[in-house]
């Protein structure tokens, strides 16, 4: 996913790309149902106002309870009428979760994850072990897709974050400790018997993990993980203590909505402080005034992660991540803006409950 593009070539292919997918959401020959009837009812058209991608911000914020309350197939594309499709769920620990429908976008999204890193980071043909949510969730099929882009297989232990969340939310600390354990059990068990060489999990189940084994002694050589808030000093003992220097470390900021952002290479002068780009342009990210989200804020400033997705199979403008992020500046490896140092929105005055994923 590293760019080859320079500031301006990223400016301009993001801009290409926002003209390319209204023109195809607000089409009546490959549009969707749920975005053809909202601007048969809007004030504006689309189609003749949105030039590039600051006209996105002529939308209002995309509201995610719609994807509790429409049905799925008012967002297929004309264009891919009765073709079956995949249903995922995100968000939500009780009650009717929030869904989006998909194709083929997970399998673009982590293809491009593994083209960003060399065969020995992740070696061919190797096979991979993923602990987290399966079930509902596209990550399942998203690893077990990379596992076999790059040659391998996949084992799969699965994971109900609903449920811890549910359990610490009552104060049933124990059970949730017990339910965490049941994984581990599971996990050290397949790397113990089977040769795996890849995994995909959250840092905290990494690390409960690591204090039952030496996962270099395991044979791990690439760890893939994201899920929960990674402060620079939780990064470095990832990467000192758990892989104890020795296995690659891939951090991640993704969801179903978004796909995968991934991080930067990390240099000395970063002092351990991830910074992700996300998968332009399919999709965009910025950091935004909380108190006034049409205003970005300065770089290096704290404020809430706000998503834009442009794909030909979903569209999303101007999606308020639940999230809040150090808005950092383009690199050599992405010629778009980061988000820094993720964490759970205003986590620093209320109280938020993560679990394990």
């Amino acid at each position: 996913m590293s760019s080859t593009l320079d500031v301006n070539g990223a400016n301009e292919a993001r801009d290409a790309r926002t003209r390319e997918i209204i023109k195809w959401h607000f089409s009546p020959e490959t549009g969707c149902d749920y975005w053809l009837d909202w601007a048969s009812k809007a004030d504006w058209n689309p189609l003749e106002e949105v030039k590039c991608f600051n006209d996105i911000l002529k939308f209002d914020h995309f509201d995610d309870e719609t994807l509790r309350k429409e049905m799925p197939e008012r967002f297929i594309p004309k264009a891919y009428a009765g073709r079956p499709y995949n249903v995922f769920e995100t968000g939500g620990t009780t009650g009717m979760p929030k869904q989006r429908i998909g194709w083929d976008d997970y399998k673009h999204d982590y293809e491009e994850f593994s083209d960003h890193y060399g065969d020995d980071f992740f070696p061919k043909g190797a096979n991979w072990l993923m602990v987290g949510p399966t079930g509902p969730r596209r990550l399942r099929l998203a690893i077990e897709h990379l596992a076999a882009y790059r040659g391998g297989s996949c084992y799969h232990i699965d994971l109900d974050p609903r449920w811890v969340k549910r359990l610490i939310g009552m104060g049933e600390i124990p059970m949730a400790k017990a339910y965490q354990e049941h994984v581990i059990d599971q996990a050290s068990a397949i790397l113990r018997h089977r040769n795996i060489q890849c995994m995909f999990t959250t840092p905290k189940l990494l690390e409960s993990l690591a204090e039952r084994m030496s996962l270099v002694k395991a044979g791990l050589k690439g760890v893939f993980a994201g899920g929960t808030t990674m402060t620079p000093q939780y990064v470095r003992f990832i990467n000192e203590e758990v892989l104890e220097g020795k296995i690659n470390f891939a951090p991640t900021y993704g969801n179903t909505l978004m796909g995968l952002a991934i991080s930067k290479k990390l240099v000395p002068e970063d002092n351990y402080s991830l910074t992700y780009y996300a998968p332009e342009p399919r999709a965009v990210l910025r950091i935004v005034n909380p108190d006034n989200p049409d205003e970005l804020v300065d770089y290096d400033e704290y404020g809430r992660v706000e998503l834009t997705t442009m794909t030909k199979e979903f569209f999303v403008p101007r999606f308020l991540e639940r999230d809040e992020a150090i808005r950092r500046k383009p690199c050599d490896e992405f010629a778009w803006d980061g988000v820094g140092d993720v964490r759970p929105f205003q986590s620093g005055s209320k109280t938020v409950i993560e679990g394990v994923y």
